[in-house]
C-alpha cells in the first residue's frame, strides 16, 4: 500500500510523485500515474480479504504523509486521512494481523519540496514533527515502525539520476546532502519515540535499507575485492554504518569522496559531517529492516573515472552474472542465495541485529500469467535460503514480507511491472483482485509453517 489512489480525494495534498507523474513526457512508463492505481483508498476491504486469504500474520503498509498532513506540517491535519488509517490499522488487528507502518515511502508532500525538500536541513525537524504526530495518533496500536523506506533510492534515483521524483540531477552533491538529512530526520524521530512514547507504547523503530549482495567478478583480484567493498560501502554502508557501527559514514566512503573532490576540484565537503550538537545517529534502530531484490558481480573500473558523482566516487562497476536468470526487468537478476549471503554479512558486520526482510519479490512483465510457476519456484527457493540463514548461519530473522500483496504502480515503471501475489485488473473500475498461483502457494507455505509451529508447542 504505497500510492493507493485517491490522489486528491478527501483533502489529500499533492506529493512529489503526483507532480512527477503529471509532468508527462515519458518520466513514467507510458505516462502512467498513481492517481488511481489499485485504489486501496476506496477498496481497502478488498485488500483485507486478500490479506486474510493468504493467512498473513503481519502486513507492511506505508502511510501517505500528504494525506495526513496536506502541507506536510501539523498546522493542518486532515481528519479524513486519520480516519482512513485508523480503520486500516483496526481492521488488521481485528484480523490478528500485526501492522508494520512506514512513515515515508518516496512521496514527500509537494509543499515541502517547494521549500527545498530533502536538501533542506530543516527537513529533519519537520519529519520529526510528522513522525511524532503518527506515534501519538496510531502508536497505541502500531508496534513496528519504519521511519524511511530506502533512503538510498530517494537520494540517488531522485537527486542524482533524476529518474524518480523529484527528478533532480545534481551528480555528486544533492544525493549526499539528501541522504545526510534523511539520516538526521530518522535519528530525531527515533530519539523522540524512545524518549516520549516507547515506555507507554512498547514499539520498535527502524529504517528500511535496500541492498544488493555483491561479490567480485574475479575473486582472486585484489582490485575487484576492494571494488566490491566500496560498492557495499556506498550502498548499504552509506546508511547502515552510521546507524549500527560508528555514527559516521564508512571510512572508505568518506576518504574516496574527499579524494575525488580534490582531483576534480568539486565542491568541498560533498559528504557532510554529523554534528555533535545533534541527536546521535548511532544506535537509532531497534532492528535491521532489509529490502533485498538481487545481486551483482563487481569489478574495479580502472583508470580515472569521469565527472563528479556517486559512480566515480565509488570507482566500482556492478554487472549481472550472465548465468543468473532475469525476471521481468533487466536489473532484476534472480539470486536467492544472495539473500542468505547478505543476511550473514549483516549479522557479521552490524553486530548481529534482529532482522526483518521488509521487501523481496519476483516481477512479471508482458502478458499476464496467472499460473506463474516461476514466481512460485522463486518463493520456495528464497524462503529456503532464509531458513538456512536462520538455522545454519545463526541470523536472527524475525519476519519476511513479500513484495507485494497486489500488482501496483511501480514508480517509473508504472503498471508495466507486476510483483503482486494478487493480479489487479486496472482496466476495471472496481480494480478486481484475483489471486495468482504464487499467491495460493505462498498461502500454503504460511499455513504449513503455522501448523508446524502449533504442533511444536
Amino acid at each position: 500500500m504505497i500510492l493507493n489512489g485517491g490522489w486528491d480525494s478527501d483533502g489529500k495534498g499533492p506529493s512529489i510523485w503526483d507532480t512527477f507523474c503529471h509532468k508527462g513526457g515519458g518520466l513514467v512508463y507510458e505516462d502512467h500515474s498513481g492517481d488511481v492505481t489499485c485504489s486501496s483508498y476506496v477498496f481497502w476491504e478488498e485488500d483485507l480479504k486478500c490479506i486474510q486469504q493468504l493467512g498473513l500474520t503481519h502486513y507492511r503498509l506505508s502511510v501517505s504523509w500528504s494525506r495526513l498532513l496536506p502541507d506536510g506540517t501539523t498546522k493542518h491535519v486532515n481528519q479524513k486521512g486519520v480516519r482512513y488509517y485508523n480503520k486500516v490499522i483496526d481492521d488488521l488487528l481485528a484480523s490478528n494481523v500485526m501492522p508494520m507502518v512506514t512513515l515515508y515511502h518516496f512521496d514527500l508532500p509537494q509543499a515541502l519540496q517547494d521549500q527545498g525538500g530533502w536538501t533542506s536541513p530543516e527537513m529533519a525537524d519537520i519529519f520529526d514533527s510528522y513522525a511524532c504526530f503518527c506515534f501519538q495518533t496510531f502508536g497505541d496500536r502500531v508496534k513496528l515502525w519504519i521511519t524511511l523506506n530506502e533512503p538510498y533510492v530517494c537520494a540517488k534515483l531522485g537527486h542524482e539520476d533524476g529518474i524518480f521524483a523529484p527528478g533532480i540531477k545534481e551528480p555528486g552533491i544533492a544525493a549526499y546532502l539528501v541522504g545526510h538529512n534523511m539520516l538526521r530526520a530518522h535519528a530525531r524521530a527515533w530519539h523522540s519515540y524512545h524518549s516520549m512514547y516507547r515506555a507507554k507504547q512498547g514499539g520498535a523503530v527502524s529504517l528500511a535499507l535496500n541492498s544488493d549482495w555483491a561479490e567480485p567478478v574475479n575473486p582472486a583480484s585484489p582490485d575487484d575485492i576492494a571494488a566490491t567493498e566500496r560498492y557495499l560501502a556506498f550502498s548499504l554502508g552509506w546508511f547502515a554504518w552510521p546507524v549500527f557501527v560508528t555514527g559516521d559514514y564508512p571510512e572508505v566512503m568518506r576518504s574516496r569522496v574527499e579524494l575525488r573532490s580534490k582531483e576534480l576540484s568539486c565542491q568541498d565537503c560533498r559528504l557532510p559531517a554529523f554534528s555533535k550538537d545533534e541527536p546521535s545517529i548511532l544506535g537509532t534502530a531497534d532492528f535491521f529492516a532489509l529490502n533485498y531484490y538481487t545481486s551483482r558481480r563487481v569489478k574495479a573500473v580502472g583508470g580515472l573515472p569521469e565527472g563528479c558523482g556517486l559512480k566515480s566516487d565509488q570507482d566500482a562497476e556492478a554487472v549481472v552474472d550472465p548465468t543468473w536468470p532475469v525476471c521481468g526487468v533487466s536489473w532484476l537478476a534472480v539470486v536467492p542465495d544472495g539473500l542468505r549471503k547478505l543476511l550473514k554479512y549483516i549479522k557479521d558486520t552490524f553486530n548481529n541485529p534482529a532482522v526483518y526482510i521488509t521487501e523481496n519479490g519476483f516481477s512479471q512483465v508482458g502478458p499476464v500469467v496467472m499460473d506463474d510457476v516461476q514466481r512460485c519456484g522463486f518463493y520456495q527457493d528464497i524462503i529456503q535460503e532464509v531458513a538456512k540463514a536462520i538455522q545454519e548461519d545463526g541470523v536472527d530473522v524475525r519476519g519476511y514480507f513479500a513484495w507485494s500483496l497486489l500488482d501496483n504502480f511501480e514508480w517509473a515503471d508504472g503498471f508495466r511491472v507486476r510483483f503482486g501475489l494478487f493480479h489487479v485488473d486496472f482496466a476495471q473500475p472496481e480494480k478486481t483482485r484475483t489471486i495468482y498461483r504464487s499467491g495460493r502457494e505462498y498461502a500454503g507455505i504460511i499455513s504449513k509453517y503455522q501448523s508446524q509451529t502449533n504442533n511444536s508447542q
